[in-house]
């Protein structure tokens, strides 16, 4: 059992000894690639998310230097009729990229050093074998290939550290005159050593790399283009297999007793290919055992980037974020973004990052981003407020008055509030009917999201739109029911509200409500305001 060279499944066992969700579904679709046209995949997820549980479980399942039966006993990879066709059969290679970056000695000359390690195992690993005098990785292993008739099965965790940590600027020579490869240079010209030569499918049965970034372009082509990849923006089946869905959540909230729908408020959200309800399965774990819904997704060198993203003076960009902070999705194009976090070259390559990083979910039907839950709201809040972005700050300072006001029935204090709302974000929109007024009145009350759940609802047919608002759980203050009018009057806003008999979000509810009617005159371009108390029996 070596550092890099069959490791056996000792890190799967520990995994699965303590509170373990079955992911083992995983297996059966990467046996159903090996030894074909698709046998290398690269999946990318954000932080937290599992990829190195789910490598380590695969590090398990193929290494042929133990026996991992007992392991998979009753999983659902074990119902699979390949399970025992590849279980344990291979020389599985597990390269941890982190494990060479976190280490400054190794910096200089990285990429030589991990072809070092790497092949300094496998010659004590294969010692009877013949080794051409400065083979590189790809020749000790095509040696050993030849020699045992055994192919490899080659895993990387982290792909992508070195692209992170290494700016395509930063050059391996001092003299900035001089043409030189960069490190990621180096770096992708070893992966496509291994993997895009004409020995490789002869050396591997396959290959499994994980990483938050999908492979790097050049250009519009990924550098690796022979490998399958399941990213946040297109998971295809892999989708299920990363992340908690809803079933999952329910079941390990009954065991534990938890709330569901703190559970769902705080950490789901992400909408990855077909999968409506995917949560983030770290967060989700760490609020079961400290019994306490919180933002546990805390990692310096992500949120720093977000810093420096959110900052970037792109046309239109600080305005989807306040969009998308009051709860409104806005579009993004991800086709132009070169898979690299050091070239962002417009609005869209930043949106692209942040929903890479996890801090938007995207939605591939629409081709919309957003904001998922709470716990990504509040790290968001918090990165901008390090930004000193005073614009944003005044807007939620208003908020929080405007909700006060509102609840208090000052009717003159809200017309005036949503006033100052229209005027400082008419870069967002332009008035014309009550779609914009419903859009621009979410972003008036960004602050009450702390408090409340806000539900946007469109009546068919008669073209008027509501929001909802109905508190949170342990919040004394009454439900919302905000009726939206364009050149009509605040009084026929709160009569169609009472016509309609109450939206079905609040049919349950049995607290207070508030029915606002906000009317957006045309001419004098200014709100009025309508605010009744309605008692529920």
């Amino acid at each position: 059992m070596g550092i890099y060279i069959n490791r056996g499944n000792s890190e799967f066992s520990d995994i699965i000894s303590h509170e373990y969700v079955d992911k083992t579904s995983l297996i059966p679709l990467i046996n159903a690639t090996l030894n074909s046209e698709s046998r290398y995949s690269c999946v990318t997820r954000c932080r937290r998310f599992g990829k190195s549980m789910a490598a380590n479980m695969l590090c398990a399942y193929y290494d042929k230097s133990c026996s991992s039966r007992e392991l998979f006993r009753g999983l659902k990879a074990e119902q699979d009729s390949s399970f025992e066709t590849f279980l344990n059969k291979y020389h599985v290679i597990y390269l941890d990229v982190t494990s060479f970056t976190a280490r400054p000695e190794f910096r200089k000359n990285i990429v030589r050093t991990i072809q070092n390690e790497i092949i300094y195992e496998l010659k004590e690993a294969f010692p009877d074998v013949r080794y051409k005098e400065n083979s590189d990785l790809m020749d000790v292993l095509s040696a050993i290939r030849e020699y045992t008739g055994e192919k490899f099965f080659f895993i990387i965790d982290e792909w992508d550290a070195i692209c992170r940590e290494f700016p395509e600027r930063q050059k391996l020579k001092g003299d900035p005159e001089t043409v030189a490869p960069t490190i990621l240079d180096e770096y992708v010209m070893l992966l496509r050593r291994l993997f895009k030569t004409q020995a490789s499918n002869k050396v591997f049965a396959g290959a499994y790399l994980t990483g938050i970034l999908p492979i790097k372009k050049y250009n519009t082509e990924s550098a690796l283009n022979n490998f399958c990849e399941y990213s946040m923006i297109d998971p295809a089946f892999l989708a299920s297999c990363y992340g908690f869905t809803n079933e999952e959540v329910q079941t390990l909230a009954e065991r534990h007793g938890a709330s569901m729908e703190s559970l769902k408020l705080w950490y789901d959200g992400y909408k990855i290919g077909s999968e409506t309800s995917i949560y983030n399965p770290y967060s989700v774990m760490k609020a079961l055992q400290r019994r306490s819904c919180r933002s546990y997704w805390t990692t310096t060198g992500a949120y720093d980037s977000v810093i420096t993203y959110i900052q970037m003076n792109f046309e239109g960009l600080k305005d989807d974020i306040i969009r998308m902070l009051a709860g409104e999705r806005v579009y993004v194009d991800t086709t132009e973004f070169l898979n690299d976090m050091h070239i962002v070259r417009s609005k869209n390559d930043v949106l692209t990052v942040l929903i890479h990083l996890g801090y938007l979910a995207y939605d591939e039907d629409a081709q919309e981003c957003y904001m998922p839950n709470k716990e990504v709201a509040d790290e968001m809040n918090n990165a901008i407020k390090a930004t000193l972005w005073e614009p944003l700050v005044r807007t939620i300072q208003n908020s929080k008055a405007l909700l006060e006001s509102t609840i208090a029935g000052n009717e003159e204090a809200v017309s005036k509030a949503i006033d100052v709302a229209h005027d400082e974000h008419t870069s967002i929109l332009s008035y014309n009917d009550e779609n914009s007024l419903a859009c621009v009145l979410t972003v008036a009350y960004i602050w009450a999201r702390n408090e409340y759940i806000i539900h946007r609802e469109y009546a068919t047919g008669k073209g008027y739109a509501d929001l909802v608002m109905i508190p949170r759980r342990n919040v004394a203050k009454p439900a919302l029911v905000i009726e939206l009018k364009f050149n009509h009057t605040a009084d026929t806003a709160i009569d169609q509200i009472k016509r309609k008999q109450y939206p079905a979000k609040i049919a349950a509810y049995t607290g207070d409500l508030l029915l606002v009617g906000i009317n957006y005159d045309k001419e004098t371009k200014q709100h009025s305001c309508k605010i009744e108390r309605m008692v529920k029996a």
